[in-house]
């Protein structure tokens, strides 16, 4: 079977796994076409989509931007905390990196908002949520199913920040830093994320990486 096909078959499980825990397709959709995008492009259009997902529609704004990550993280750490009940030392650790990083930078982008935009609210409209709630689950249950919602959640971020970054509507140098730094660090612990989940639970995982 070309890989091609295989990508295809995986991507489909895994959209379809993520449809049935609750994720909203909004949200999913980001991570989705971004993954999709990359995989069907030829060469020459995969040159201007990148390796974060598609450039085309970047209509948003730094405080757009900053708000929503504000409610992006807000939903990560509250999901990260829940993994102090991990059995797996790995993945408390995880969880214990994200609450930190994320709640750190959720207090910065209130900062900023404040300063730069008096009179935001700091938090997105109508944003929609991307992980199931987990205060139920425990053991390998909450390990895999973490993983499931954290890597598109990641996903979304990093295209975003990509998004901001190619579109020019950045107005500050803070911005700009913070938007590659999420870029970067995300992409590379989505893919750890990925490698654990395929590990652990053999036959899930989120289709991430491009081949040649």
């Amino acid at each position: 079977m070309k890989r091609s096909a295989v990508v295809g078959i995986a991507a489909g499980s895994a959209l379809a796994a993520v449809a049935v825990t609750g994720l909203a397709a909004t949200a999913t959709g980001i991570a989705q076409q971004a993954i999709v995008e990359q995989h069907n492009a030829t060469p020459t259009d995969r040159s201007l989509i990148g390796p974060y997902g598609s450039t085309r529609s970047m209509n948003i704004t730094e405080a757009g931007y900053l708000a929503r990550m504000v409610a992006h993280d807000q939903e990560a750490v509250t999901a990260a905390r829940q993994l102090r009940r991990s059995d797996r030392p790995e993945m408390r650790a995880l969880g214990a990196s994200i609450a930190d990083r994320q709640g750190a930078d959720i207090a910065t982008m209130r900062a900023w908002l404040d300063k730069w935009y008096p009179g935001h609210s700091g938090t997105a409209t109508g944003y929609q949520p991307m992980i199931r709630d987990l205060s139920e689950l425990s053991g390998d249950a909450l390990d895999n199913a973490f993983l499931l919602d954290m890597i598109p959640h990641h996903m979304a971020a990093v295209t975003m920040s990509q998004q901001l970054l190619m579109s020019g509507r950045a107005q500050h140098s803070e911005t700009v830093g913070f938007a590659t730094r999420v870029r970067d660090a995300r992409h590379a612990e989505m893919f750890r994320m990925q490698r654990n989940l395929g590990h652990w639970f053999k036959g899930w995982s989120v289709p991430c990486r491009t081949g040649n």
